[in-house]
């Protein structure tokens, strides 16, 4: 398809149109020709990455700072972006991940008496490259038609032929082992609780494997009474257990599980040893280390508003969600295995649990930022099984 496009735009200008050639002017290019003219901001030059969309109303510096997004373009569908500014408090991580950032308007002023930056400053300074001044809802309709998709933002090369040519080239999603870019180096403690919570009493140990962990887990954790160890995704069951843990959490992360055999390894060797907790890219390597399959969503999930059902319970959550691939649950011959919510825009997993070998997972993310707090009870759930293993 790409080799089309450079074939295409082999007659085109280096300059598509008068404007583009002005400071400030960027282009958005997809591998199936789609292109939007638009603004730059934030960081100036190239980058590439596959284009998704997130339906979240408010929280995009949580979004930039969520280490899931790494290898990921991100369209926001509010059409307002920047209006609360940047908060250094709010960050899911210590800096941006993600490689690109589309957005209607970006906003001219900044509302927040805790902001301490506005958005274009703060992305420049994180060298991530914008795009705004563009019809999102286009875009969004369209990936949503043909799926997610590879693509490129460059305020730098306007020359479509270029463009194309360079997309050709770089590197997908799929098949790639984006873990070992966001995993932390050395093990490490967390000590900080959900702001405004009431201090608790560490009576369980908890090692989280790192695939990319957001500071909220890490926060949920802590207020729910556990001791909290954050080590790197390499490190190996054996080293795990010989930090004597009442549980292990299987955090979020990036792009495709199944490239990620060493974690993938860990969690076998882990299984029925001690309970396990996964979440989003968690609840993948626990279904690859049960013996499924995964596979690639169309155009996955992204947002905070997204509607989970409780098999069991009947009852109807909203949810934050951030991945692009899911667990074939017919993929999973265990008898004691079973899917425990279901997402009722596709009806996709969203939920596993096997009780006999203590372990459960969910797909979205519990610890909502941003997003709706009304799954943070599976935190209490964890630490009840963890209790209940002693």
């Amino acid at each position: 398809m790409l080799e089309h496009l450079v074939h295409k735009y082999a007659n085109t200008p280096i300059a598509l149109s008068g404007a583009w050639g002005d400071v400030g002017k960027a282009v958005l290019l997809l591998e199936d020709g789609f292109v939007l003219e638009g603004d730059a901001f934030g960081a100036r030059g190239e980058a590439f990455g596959e284009v998704v969309f997130n339906t979240a109303l408010s929280g995009y510096q949580e979004v930039l700072t969520d280490p899931s997004y790494r290898g990921q373009i991100v369209t926001m569908t509010y059409p307002l972006i920047g209006n609360y500014g940047i908060v250094p408090e709010d960050g899911e991580s210590s800096g941006t991940w993600l490689s690109g950032f589309v957005v209607r308007e970006v906003s001219a002023v900044r509302s927040n008496w805790r902001s301490t930056m506005d958005l274009p400053a703060w992305l420049e300074g994180q060298g991530v490259i914008g795009i705004q001044g563009v019809d999102t809802r286009a875009l969004t309709r369209h990936l949503r038609t043909y799926g997610a998709r590879h693509g490129v933002i460059s305020s730098g090369d306007l020359d479509m032929r270029s463009l194309a040519g360079k997309l050709a080239k770089a590197p997908r999603i799929v098949g790639i082992d984006l873990v070992k870019e966001v995993s932390c180096q050395s093990p490490y403690e967390w000590n900080e609780g959900l702001a405004g919570a009431e201090p608790t009493e560490a009576r369980r140990h908890v090692v989280v494997i790192d695939c990319g962990v957001k500071r909220n887990i890490l926060r949920w954790l802590k207020s729910s009474g556990c001791r909290v160890t954050v080590v790197p995704a390499r490190t190996t069951a054996a080293d795990i257990m010989a930090l004597k843990p009442d549980g292990v959490v299987l955090s979020n992360g990036p792009g495709d599980p199944e490239p990620v055999t060493y974690v993938i390894d860990t969690v076998k060797n882990l299984i029925g040893r001690t309970p396990l907790f996964g979440i989003c890219l968690g609840q993948q390597m626990l279904g690859l280390a049960l013996g499924g399959r995964t596979y690639k969503l169309k155009f996955g999930h992204h947002g905070a508003n997204h509607p989970v059902q409780d098999l069991e319970t009947g009852r109807i959550a909203i949810t934050s969600q951030n991945h692009g691939f899911n667990v074939d649950m017919d993929s999973l011959t265990d008898p004691g295995t079973r899917m425990t919510h279901k997402n009722l825009y596709d009806g996709t997993a969203e939920g596993l649990e096997n009780r006999e070998l203590r372990l459960f997972s969910v797909q979205y993310h519990p610890e909502a930022s941003p997003g709706p707090h009304e799954s943070g009870y599976l935190f209490a759930r964890f630490a009840a099984l963890m209790d209940g293993a002693r």
